[in-house]
């Protein structure tokens, strides 16, 4: 019952729920007081242990609980063990006093605390702990959708591999036809195989690299499905999409997060050798010669201008052009904290038909935000603040900007072009401001 209770309160739909739990009135003021500025976060309070259980059912995208520990009736480690039951995806946090320490265990041990503050707390410590929750459970929630949808992928492509050989063997009249028809299968085996092997290594592994993997794969995977592909097709795309960039594993440009215009010369030389090192890894397996292909060409631009190649259009493998567009998709999305969805959609349309397929980004639309879904109505306008590095032709600036200097340099509502990106880029190198660029994101 507990579980789908809480599959009901998916997070992304809305502000994240954080309750607030103690049984003094003026803890609870200065709780408030404390997050009052947080646009993100919907606060709720409850004075008691027994009053915090009745909300629990009650509470829209539940993602943190706060509960002090010395309450009387019910204290706070048997609070949180009840809690864990009913919402046990929100993120715990127990408030106690120094003396307590055998406490904060037993809400550790029992009601699953993910940290214990001290009291007299210190205020920004604690927001921070409540803002690490926040973007522990965002992060984990959003985890859970993924791996969600790639579970109905895996399960839709076990029936449409199975409906595939039974059809196989029904258009075969004599065993020797049936023999090849299942020999054929069986040579496909090995890359799905090594898809399910490198998939589970990802997920175990953890981390920014196999989430933007793992992501990429599932996004490029819907796609191909949706654009009626077949299993074997959507197999070899998936899996190149998961080992797009293990060219950079074991190299200086594995965890570089810059743009190609901010890398050194040697960075840069080792940045562009990534897809050619990842080609020669994948190639070694004989049966995987068309994913190591994918794999080489992932950075080639439509445009013609992308490397190792320079093959343009059409001539670029799809299957490497659907990556393209997942993982810019994904990068964009994870650059920033909220209107993910948008925002990288947005991103992957200024870029259509220079570095992207303009006919395939609006095919990523559906699965883009079933992943980083925020429960936004479409067709709502907002703000988004990016650095100047990461400004793009098109976008429209929604306040005015200024450098560090303060001097205006574009009003609000001007649509940007390169040389207006290059006069801010310019001037926030000279002056640094305070603050980023801020642009209209619009949903479709």
């Amino acid at each position: 019952m507990a579980m789908d209770m809480d599959e009901t309160h998916q997070a992304g739909q809305g502000p994240i729920s954080v309750l607030l739990v103690d049984d003094e009135e003026y803890i609870l003021t200065s709780l408030r007081r404390l997050l009052m500025d947080e646009k993100d976060m919907e606060v709720v309070t409850a004075g008691s242990g027994e009053e915090g259980l009745n909300l629990l059912p009650t509470l829209a995208n539940l993602g943190v609980i706060v509960s002090d520990q010395r309450m009387p009736g019910m204290n706070g480690a048997q609070f949180l063990e009840k809690a864990r039951l009913v919402r046990p995806d929100a993120v715990r946090i127990i408030l106690t006093g120094y003396a307590d320490v055998s406490a904060a265990v037993d809400a550790i041990n029992r009601g699953g605390a993910w940290r214990y503050m001290t009291k007299p707390w210190n205020n920004e410590e604690l927001a921070q702990a409540i803002h690490d929750a926040v973007e522990l459970y965002t992060h984990e929630s959003q985890n859970r959708r993924l791996n969600e949808v790639i579970r109905q992928q895996n399960s839709e492509m076990e029936v449409w591999t199975e409906n595939l050989k039974k059809r196989l063997l029904q258009s075969t009249s004599t065993i020797r036809e049936q023999s090849q028809a299942l020999k054929e299968l069986s040579l496909k085996k090995p890359v799905a195989v090594v898809l399910q092997a490198f998939d589970g290594f990802f997920e175990i592994m953890g981390g920014s690299n196999a989430v933007h993997a793992r992501t990429v794969s599932t996004l490029v995977a819907d796609v191909a499905r949706k654009m009626g592909l077949d299993a074997e097709t959507i197999t070899r795309f998936r899996l190149a999409a998961l080992l797009h960039d293990t060219g950079k594993f074991g190299t200086l440009v594995a965890e570089l997060n810059k743009s190609m215009e901010d890398m050194s010369e040697s960075e840069a030389r080792e940045y562009r050798r990534h897809p050619l090192r990842g080609e020669e890894l994948v190639s070694r397996v004989e049966e995987l010669a068309e994913v190591a292909l994918l794999v080489r060409s992932h950075h080639e631009t439509f445009d013609g201008q992308g490397f190792p190649d320079g093959l343009e259009g059409e001539r670029i493998p799809l299957g490497a052009r659907l990556i393209a567009i997942a993982d810019l998709i994904e990068r964009s999305a994870r650059s920033v904290e909220k209107h993910r969805a948008d925002f990288a959609l947005m991103t992957a349309r200024f870029h259509g038909g220079t570095l992207l397929d303009p006919h395939l980004v609006t095919k990523f639309q559906g699965i883009t935000r079933t992943i980083y879904f925020e429960g936004r109505k479409s067709g709502l306008a907002s703000e988004l603040e990016l650095e100047p590095k990461d400004l793009i032709p098109g976008m429209q600036i929604s306040r005015d900007v200024e450098s560090g200097a303060g001097v205006l340099l574009m009003q609000r509502g001007t649509v940007l072009d390169m040389a207006g990106i290059l006069l801010i880029r310019s001037h926030f190198h000279k002056t640094p401001s305070p603050h980023g660029i801020y642009v209209q994101v619009t949903s479709d």
